[in-house]
């Protein structure tokens, strides 16, 4: 009887437990419903008790506890008192932990390196850890979860922190580790560059086949571009750090000394190829020694590129061309299969060979419609061919146009281009016939047909 009524009690016990429990998740649906709505609306002082109370009764109701909380507490950052925005500065910190501890995820897809970059940028903003501790944050962040880890500033503070504490004199900082970090930050650019591209070159192809885009459609191309241009800013400013180090006075000792240790290692060898190729130090013999250890430990795009290059510079342009051939049927991506045609390009653009250079450039562009930098290698051309390519002074400067209208398309389909792209544009025009001109020659609406290598022709503008 006692044993009956001992269990009695518990199962009493757990009903009103259940009952509290149903209570709480109740007023906590009703306040997040409430700090949800006010947040909506940007009303974020009437958010904050409502918002309040359901992150210290439910933290793990909703991931909107975290998102819409961290609005709120960087409305207070931005708007409180002095307290308030010490508080929150703090508060956002322990927020951002408890993002990781109880939504570490969203759709089955980990968002920890999104959300400690997050935590990490936050600490760097308001100046409230030292550059190691934010250095190990981010850190943290990429070694935990890299695929997630995408904002561009976020990447591009995480390798900057590292070089600050380098030039701080940071015992701990060596060059050589300064240097991996950007190969593998610089990587990472890549891998975000493409994913974009990708999304980007299916929407320029329908525009190309002449289909209108949706609104979806549109609203993910501006979206897009946006973050196109942002990768490109920030990457562009993260080579001008490491262009202030990598000179072929630093590269050339320090992969020397390392190649012993490291030259079965054909991420090193490639990562320090690419280096002295990027920074014009392939003329001196060691590069010939990287590139012919990579070749034989791991031949690949990569290593037949490079060889292509030494042979290039030696003067034996048949057997340079038969590497980049074997480089670009080594390469199964299509997008780093453009890189290295673009690449080829540029060589064949240097040593003067201009329709191999456009033929190399538009092949890039059938692998990647959105690499806007092969339009404004082809444009350059063209404007530097204006003297070579008209029978009269008029038709020469005619050139202009075509060289204008690639570096359009170079801008509308790169964003990250649109500045050097339209400056380019302006630039070409410039230099192009002017109404006046087209007004005395009373040629508007002309076709133009340039019977050089460009074997191009252009329509004259009408008045």
């Amino acid at each position: 009887m006692k044993k009956r009524y001992i269990f009695g009690i518990m199962i009493l016990g757990l009903i009103f437990q259940t009952r509290l429990h149903a209570q709480d998740d109740n007023a906590c649906m009703q306040d997040l419903s409430i700090f949800a709505e006010y947040v909506k609306v940007k009303n974020y002082t009437a958010a904050f008790e409502p918002w309040t109370r359901v992150r210290q009764s439910c933290p793990n109701i909703n991931v909107a506890v975290y998102t819409y909380g961290e609005r709120i507490l960087k409305h207070y950052i931005k708007n409180g008192t002095p307290e308030e925005v010490e508080a929150s500065k703090k508060d956002l910190i322990q927020l951002y932990d408890e993002w990781v501890q109880y939504f570490p995820a969203k759709k089955n897809k980990s968002t920890v390196g999104d959300v400690l970059s997050k935590k990490a940028q936050a600490l760097l903003d308001y100046k409230i850890e030292d550059l190691k501790v934010v250095y190990s944050t981010f850190d943290e962040a990429f070694v935990k979860d890299a695929k997630s880890f995408t904002n561009p500033k976020h990447l591009y503070n995480y390798f900057k922190t590292l070089y600050d504490r380098y030039k701080a004199g940071d015992s701990e900082v060596s060059m050589e580790m300064l240097f991996n970090k950007y190969e593998e930050v610089s990587e990472k650019f890549e891998i975000e560059t493409t994913e974009l591209a990708k999304k980007l070159d299916v929407i320029l192809k329908k525009e190309d086949e002449g289909d209108p885009l949706t609104s979806k459609e549109q609203r993910r191309k501006r979206v897009y571009n946006i973050n196109s241009k942002a990768i490109g800013t920030f990457l562009s400013n993260l080579d001008a750090i490491i262009a202030k180090e990598a000179t072929c006075e630093n590269l050339i000792p320090l992969y020397k000394r390392n190649f012993d240790e490291f030259k079965e290692d054909s991420v090193w060898l490639k990562r320090a190829a690419s280096r002295m190729d990027s920074k014009e130090c392939s003329d001196d013999p060691f590069f010939v020694t990287l590139v012919e250890a990579l070749h034989t430990l791991d031949p690949s795009a990569d290593s037949a590129y490079y060889l292509g290059l030494l042979n290039d510079k030696r003067g034996n342009a048949d057997q340079a061309l038969k590497y980049y051939e074997e480089s670009i049927a080594l390469e199964t991506d299509n997008y780093r299969k453009a890189k290295i045609l673009l690449k080829i390009a540029n060589k064949f653009k240097i040593a003067g060979r201009r329709s191999s250079a456009r033929s190399y450039a538009n092949k890039a562009l059938g692998f990647k419609p959105s690499l806007g930098r092969a339009y404004l290698l082809i444009a350059n051309m063209y404007a530097d061919s204006a003297n070579d390519c008209g029978d009269t002074q008029f038709n020469e400067r005619a050139v202009y146009w075509l060289a204008a209208d690639l570096a359009t398309k170079a801008g509308n389909v790169d964003n990250s281009l649109s500045k050097i792209a339209k400056r380019t544009k302006e630039s070409y025009i410039g230099r192009a016939p002017s109404k006046t001109d087209i007004f005395t020659e009373g040629n508007e609406g002309a076709v133009i047909k340039f019977d050089c290598w460009i074997n191009r022709s252009v329509t004259v503008p009408k008045l």
